[in-house]
């Protein structure tokens, strides 16, 4: 039988299919298979899957010792009742585990959308500035749309965002940095922006004809943290020009940042849609794309996702462009190359 299922791993489909068989033809059960995933993502701690899954310490270590016996190998290291590692081939299995849990989870979301495929739960994962300036008029037009569905909003770096959507804890992730690198994920371009300086009024800026990079280096900036809001292309362009910026304080948002900018810390160097014109009326906003390349915020999912009606509704909401057709091309994608050369004829939005 092993040899017969062997033979036939000739595609994901395939391998799939025969792992959901075993679990049938085997002593293994899908909860194990949770705890299993779950000990790999909590950094084997135990008490903290035991926690997150509402069960027990004991409970959990006795069903992943049942999986080792039922499998004939070992799976974790152990210095007494602690886990130390993943074993070679333990790592192996937590693989082929998600892969399963995955479509358990596909499943269940078909199964749903047969019962009602206007209500159920969609979570977002995404950055401050993207919760704060974009998400808010997207996410009204779609509970008016779809008031039966629950929204879970969760902030974070670009690293968690990711990691959340290819471990399911997130049904999309929307960020601008970091979010591209992994392949697990379905990264769609969604919209372009780019920069502008805040400073109070009446600040010697104002009266500029045009600013430089050179002009921008002589002042005390406030500005993003590393890795957030395409801090990336900002410290490309200071660099390329052979500069070294004064970055005098770094904040996660722009709300944060602008604080700053009012306490007399120094100029501020924000996404061009975090500025509101009522709101930091106080404040004036420069525009200085003209310095720095565009950065490009992307929203994905996990390969593989089943795409109920209210999240094709939601990635449409998000960006226009993004209809039923390119949607589902894009999933068929089988890396990010593909996915740039399929939207490579689409003019996106600026904000």
């Amino acid at each position: 039988l092993w040899m017969q299922l062997y033979a036939r791993l000739n595609s994901r489909k395939d391998l799939e299919s025969i792992f959901l068989h075993l679990i049938g033809i085997s002593g293994m059960k899908l909860p194990q298979l949770r705890f299993l995933s779950a000990i790999a993502k909590h950094n084997l701690n135990i008490s903290a899957v035991a926690e997150k899954l509402y069960t027990s310490q004991p409970g959990v270590s006795k069903q992943i010792k049942l999986l080792e016996e039922e499998l004939g190998v070992q799976l974790f290291n152990r210095n007494g009742k602690h886990l130390t590692h993943v074993t070679p081939v333990g790592k192996r299995v937590i693989e082929k585990a998600d892969v399963i849990l995955s479509e358990v989870a596909n499943i269940k979301a078909i199964a749903n959308e047969t019962r009602d495929d206007n209500a159920g739960t969609l979570t977002l994962a995404t950055t401050h500035t993207q919760a704060r300036y974009v998400l808010p008029n997207v996410i009204k037009q779609f509970k008016q749309e779809f008031p039966d569905v629950r929204l879970n909003l969760i902030q974070g770096t670009p690293e968690r965002i990711s990691e959340m959507a290819v471990t399911g804890e997130a049904d999309f992730a929307v960020a601008t940095e970091a979010i591209s690198t992994y392949s697990e994920l379905v990264m769609m371009p969604a919209y372009r922006w780019n920069r502008c300086v805040v400073v109070p009024k009446g600040h010697e800026l104002t009266f500029a004809r045009r600013i430089s990079l050179s002009a921008l280096a002589e002042y005390p900036i406030v500005t993003y943290v590393k890795g957030l809001t395409g801090r990336g292309n900002m410290d490309a362009a200071f660099a390329n020009a052979e500069l070294q910026p004064d970055l005098v304080f770094t904040a996660t948002d722009a709300d944060v940042i602008k604080t700053y900018v009012r306490s007399g810390l120094g100029i501020g160097i924000i996404a061009r849609q975090a500025y509101e014109a009522e709101q930091d009326a106080d404040l004036v906003a420069i525009d200085i794309a003209d310095l720095f390349d565009d950065s490009v915020t992307k929203i994905g999912f996990r390969r593989g996702t089943y795409m109920r009606k209210y999240m094709h509704r939601f990635l449409q909401l998000f960006a226009n462009h993004f209809d039923y057709d390119m949607i589902d091309k894009a999933a068929l994608c089988e890396n990010m190359a593909a996915i740039d050369e399929l939207f490579a004829g689409v003019e996106l939005p600026e904000k």
